[in-house]
């Protein structure tokens, strides 16, 4: 299968720049991936789409302040790392893989520093990712200080820099860890989803790290030889329990994201139940899918992973299809942009 089947032309104004002032008035393409019918929308209509009996399943991940700004140590010129996850949690929390600018300037044995001096970085190996290796030195509360020193890393097409920063967050983000948000949860509000409780719809959350992958785009020709970055997952009892529940009594499963698609997955090919770990799944044509049945997502980037996980769902010539219309009329792409809603007419 090659990457280039997954390419479509996308004007550059049709990039969002900036969210929604209203979370919920963004646009909402409906795909019906059964018959390929199409209905355009606004994602506060998302009620009237619910099912009684059917779960929804949040990525309650939250994005930390990833992007520090700093020099090298001896006046070595500007630096800007970017923390992509902890290499050993639990015995070194200090130890980070992250990524650097200039690349070619930094090597083992450098030091960085950040803030004046509050934090310092020694670069301590090269990375299979090619980021680096880095044990951080600092005093006092490390939350605090990322919270001070630190940076929304948003991603490279949106020039904008001045977007509210809690606009990159979803209302129900809660555990740190992520460098880039789980964008389809950005359009949700605590009344939304109240609304869909008091449709019957039951709520669930997974985590999911966002990492690496996102920021790295695909470098190969064919799709089946490219290879995602691991990222930390968890799936909780309770919601490994609603999903058993809903599933035995016909429900379906509704994915906030691709993540949250991932994340459940991922543990159905384990075997289901409660899971923590990492995944490095990839999804693309030809997957069977044993959870999802239905996927709330934003519009993804051509030749993206993320592109080809919905073309996996839906259909490649359908989604392409879905996004040339979504063009037409003037929906916007990515992170800050509009969404899909991936059903079944039944």
């Amino acid at each position: 299968m090659r990457v280039e089947d997954f390419d479509y032309d996308l004007p550059p104004d049709r990039i969002a720049q900036v969210p929604s002032a209203d979370r919920t008035a963004s646009r909402l393409l409906v795909l019906y991936r059964d018959s390929g019918r199409m209905e355009h929308r606004h994602f506060r209509d998302l009620v009237d789409y619910a099912v009684p009996g059917d779960a929804l399943i949040l990525n309650d991940t939250r994005v930390i302040p990833a992007r520090l700004l700093g020099v090298k140590a001896g006046g070595g010129g500007q630096v800007e790392c970017l923390l992509l996850r902890r290499d050993d949690p639990e015995q070194d929390p200090d130890l980070w893989r992250v990524l650097v600018k200039p690349g070619r300037r930094v090597h083992p044995g450098h030091r960085l520093v950040f803030g004046d001096g509050a934090l310092e970085a020694e670069v301590l190996d090269t990375t299979e990712e090619g980021g680096r290796l880095v044990r951080f030195r600092y005093t006092g509360d490390w939350e605090d200080l990322l919270k001070r020193l630190g940076e929304m890393p948003l991603p490279p097409y949106i020039k904008e820099r001045r977007a509210d920063s809690g606009r990159y967050q979803t209302v129900y983000a809660r555990v740190p860890g992520s460098v880039a948000a789980p964008t389809a949860g950005l359009h949700f509000t605590e009344e939304l989803l109240e609304q869909l409780r008091d449709r019957g719809m039951e709520v669930g959350t997974i985590t999911l790290h966002v990492g690496l992958g996102t920021f790295r785009p695909v470098q190969v020709a064919r799709v089946e030889e490219h290879h995602i970055h691991a990222e930390y997952f968890r799936i909780p009892s309770e919601t490994a329990e609603l999903v058993s529940r809903v599933r035995e009594r016909g429900g379906r499963i509704w994915a906030v994201g691709t993540t949250v698609c991932r994340a459940l997955e991922s543990a159905a090919l384990q075997g289901w139940g409660p899971r923590e770990g990492w995944t490095d799944l990839f999804i693309y044509p030809g997957f069977s899918f044993r959870v999802v049945d239905r996927l709330i997502t934003n519009f993804h980037l051509p030749k993206s992973t993320l592109l080809m996980l919905v073309s996996a769902l839906a259909g490649r010539e359908q989604i392409l299809g879905a996004y040339q219309e979504a063009i037409e009329k003037g929906y916007r792409f990515f992170s800050f942009g509009d969404a899909m809603l991936i059903t079944t007419e039944s």
